[in-house]
């Protein structure tokens, strides 16, 4: 069995505990979708609301809401308030490096239990 380092190891718990609100967003169908309208958005210079994402999920108001806000929370996306309305636009560009972090150390790991087993 390989060897690894503890301080390895708790460092990739600690990246996958950070991970974890972006997973628990991403894990669900439905905030996937959401994610995936809002980057479309976003990609073509515009931000969707409430209204239009409802629209486009078949999903009632409140639901949206609530997946929005996890979303919102794990820092997926950003609010923009336009007017009275607000606006959602992709903000995963900031979570980015925490995962390829994590992954990182997931390689580093698998390599040096490979080495060993070799």
């Amino acid at each position: 069995m390989a060897e690894i380092e503890k301080e390895k190891i708790d460092k990739t718990v600690s990246l996958f505990e950070d991970c974890l609100p972006i997973f628990t967003a991403l894990g669900d169908p439905i905030r996937q979708k959401l994610t995936l309208e809002i980057a479309l958005a976003s990609a073509a210079g515009s931000e969707l609301n409430v209204s239009s994402l409802t629209a486009k999920t078949k999903l009632s108001r409140p639901a949206v809401s609530h997946h929005l806000k996890i979303l919102k929370d794990s820092g997926i996306i950003e609010p923009v308030k336009i007017g009275t309305e607000i606006f959602y636009r992709l903000n995963i560009l900031d979570k980015t490096p925490i995962l390829k972090n994590l992954i990182s150390n997931i390689e580093e790991i698998a390599s040096e239990i490979q080495e060993t087993t070799e």
